[in-house]
């Protein structure tokens, strides 16, 4: 029978009614199933979908050509801004949420005292000039806390613990400039302090400001404020107002009038930048800013004008000489060893001042203890004898290893009588003290008569005119001075000594010979050779040809350190005082000198063989004929300075001895007597001390 192609299935004959019952799974033939009805969902998603459709971006915006097509539209604008602000919103509520106060405060509010070492390990001095007392708000007058406040935050009382103009500027300034500085509320800054790390990221000033909004929802204003004043760094060592203002003024916190705490209210800018004792370009920017915080707080309200104008005089503040303050001449290792530790381990003034550091020194206490004595016996025998001329006078000494380790120094009488170094003072010239490296100059370098020649050799033996008054030449001539006249090279009384050899000019300090060497040598192969044997480029005299009887103005210190590299063969280390430098027992990286060749070793060989010879000439029965003794006297043209300088089994000591009147002039005066006489004088006297047993 034939079927209709359509009708049903060809091979089963079903019709289509049937086959959707079936499929369907229906037993009654022609039913249907009914559609299910739309969920809720669907019927809100059909109602706001021409609106969803009028909303989305068409982009690149259509009907529009070039650049145009690009630009966004407003309605596109203003909806990224909204997502932006309430994704940013949002993100700020969770950080909010999830940053808490810190239970425990960190080092910054947590000060320590640094540690100082001898040589052999033992305790020499604790600083505890790291001050930190902290003081009630009561007990802060409220003109000292508004100078504060003006300078650093006078809206505090009124905000919510964070600038958000600030913060931005802030976050700006470290992602495009790597730098954090301003933009800051005192609640961020005493989180800081508190609670934080120094390190200057986003995210550490992201959770700076959550803690403070948090600190500023919990704490009192007044509490947050005392808080501040209490943990700030005001320079100095000091940590708090209270100790700002001894340090500074010698007077407490509730003794300071508006102008003195308007000075220390600059000092939060930076003390580094604006402690006036430190540099001139410091003081220049301490009186702009204090004058600028008095007439802040003109501005707003809290000082009258009549207030103001009593305040026209920069309060100076004391110097820092007193830093210390404990009168020891340790005092004075302190401060060379602190100096030296802080630039070697490249640690800045606040990170040393916070404490937690033991430095371990090179200083002997041995050889300290018999210098500091030796000078003692002498300051009392000078102020017995000749009082009124002794009250003036000043003694530098020093003792430097020939490895450059510094062993002893003696800086003054009391660090809070005097606050600078004599060890470490470039105050009067060498002298005759200066010739041993004129001698090395020529021995290193050779000479040149004629110009033009190659130089030739100088030898120990090679002889010069001993002669007072003999004519100084170069290769052209005479030596003219500006006022025209011929320089002739002069002996210390006038002496005369005919033809000499070098070794013997040395060892009997004829300066007539060297005066003239230092001419044939090249006064600066002289200046040359002496700053690789120690001596600094800033002490060295004018190149003239007095430069080669000691126009220049070393310390102590260096003086040693020039003859300990004779000692050592040759080769120089630079001096240096910090062997070793832990935080909290952990080793901090040091740059500790490294020796260099200053001359060749046979150099070093003859001079020391002179030097030798000149002690050995002075002082015959000092030392056992087999001791490695060496050193001369050092004496100036108008006796403003004396000398003596000289090794002894590879330590090499100096020591100065001059006048001058501080309160006065900078002036060296006429020692007139107070070192002695020649061979038996003062500087010999505490040297030979200091280097006992010779031998």
């Amino acid at each position: 029978m034939h079927r209709e192609v359509g009708s049903g299935d060809a091979q089963t004959g079903r019709t289509a009614p049937q086959e959707v019952a079936q499929r369907t799974g229906s037993s009654h033939r022609g039913s249907r199933r009914r559609p299910a009805p739309p969920s809720a969902v669907a019927r809100l998603g059909e109602r706001w979908a021409p609106v969803a459709r009028r909303l989305r971006p068409s982009y690149p915006r259509p009907g529009r050509t070039g650049w145009r097509r690009w630009v966004p539209s407003w309605r596109q604008s203003l909806g990224a801004a909204l997502v932006s602000a309430g994704l940013g919103g949002a993100l700020l509520t969770a950080a909010y949420a999830a940053t808490d106060i810190p239970a425990d405060l960190n080092t910054f509010a947590t000060q320590q005292d640094n540690v100082y070492f001898w040589s052999d390990g033992t305790p020499m001095a604790r600083t505890g000039w790291v001050r930190r007392q902290a003081m009630p708000l009561k007990d802060i007058p409220e003109d000292v806390r508004w100078t504060v406040l003006a300078a650093e935050n006078a809206s505090f009382y009124s905000d919510p613990g964070i600038s958000v103009g600030g913060l931005t500027r802030a976050v700006w300034r470290t992602v495009g400039e790597g730098d954090t500085q301003g933009g800051s509320t005192i609640t961020q800054q005493y989180v800081k302090n508190v609670y934080l790390s120094q390190d200057r990221s986003v995210g550490r000033k992201l959770t700076e400001a959550m803690i403070a909004l948090k600190l500023d929802n919990r704490m009192s204003k007044d509490k947050i404020l005392e808080g501040y004043l209490n943990t700030s760094w005001f320079g100095r060592g000091t940590y708090g107002i209270q100790r700002a203002a001894q340090a500074y003024y010698g007077k407490d916190v509730g003794e300071l009038n508006v102008s003195e705490a308007a000075f220390l209210a600059s000092l939060l800018k930076g003390a580094g930048l604006y402690d006036p004792s430190l540099s001139k370009a410091n003081q220049a920017r301490a009186e702009e800013r204090w004058d600028w915080i008095l007439d802040r707080m003109v501005d707003i309200g809290k000082l009258t004008k009549t207030e103001r104008a009593k305040y026209t005089k920069f309060p100076q503040p004391l110097d820092q000489s007193q830093a210390y303050d404990t009168g020891r001449q340790s005092d004075y290792l302190v401060e060379l060893a602190s100096q030296y530790a802080k630039k070697a381990a490249r640690i800045s003034d606040q990170d040393f001042d916070m404490g937690g550091y033991q430095i371990y020194t090179t200083f002997d206490r041995k050889r300290e203890t018999a210098l500091t004595k030796a000078v003692t016996k002498a300051r009392k025998k000078a102020l017995k004898d000749s009082p009124d001329k002794a009250k003036a006078a000043h003694y530098g000494a020093a003792s430097v290893a020939a490895d450059g380790r510094i062993l002893a120094v003696h800086g003054g009488p009391d660090h809070r009588e005097q606050g600078f170094n004599e060890s470490n003072a470039t105050t009067v010239p060498a002298g005759s003290a200066f010739l041993p490296l004129v001698y090395a100059a020529g021995l290193e370098h050779g000479v040149y008569k004629e110009r033009g020649t190659a130089r030739t050799r100088v030898t120990p033996e090679s002889l010069y005119n001993g002669n007072d008054g003999v004519p100084v030449t170069t290769p052209e001539g005479p030596y003219w001075d500006r006022s025209g006249k011929k320089v002739a090279a002069r002996n210390e009384g006038g002496k005369s000594f005919g033809n000499i050899t070098l070794r013997t000019a040395l060892a009997q300090s004829v300066n007539t010979p060297f005066m003239q060497l230092g001419m044939d040598t090249g006064l600066d192969k002289v200046r040359e050779t002496a700053e690789a044997i120690g001596l600094l480029p800033a002490s060295m005299g004018p190149q003239t040809p007095a430069l080669s009887l000691g126009n220049s103005t070393p310390s102590a210190i260096r003086m040693a350190s020039s003859y300990a590299t004779f000692a050592s063969g040759g080769t120089h280390t630079e001096p240096y005082s910090v062997r070793k430098v832990t935080h909290n027992g952990s080793r901090v990286a040091l740059n500790v000198p490294k020796p260099r060749r200053a001359v060749g070793a046979e150099v070093a060989r003859q001079v020391t063989d002179a030097l030798t010879d000149s002690f050995r000439s002075a002082h015959p029965t000092a030392a056992p004929a087999t001791a490695e003794v060496a050193g001369k006297t050092g004496t100036t043209e108008d006796d403003k300075a004396a000398w003596y300088v000289g090794t002894n089994r590879k330590v090499s000591t100096a020591v100065v001895v001059y006048r001058m009147d501080l309160t006065k002039s900078l002036e060296p005066l006429p020692l007139k007597g107070i070192a002695g006489a020649s061979g038996a004088d003062v500087p010999y006297g505490i040297w030979s001390s200091a280097m006992s047993p010779l031998g």
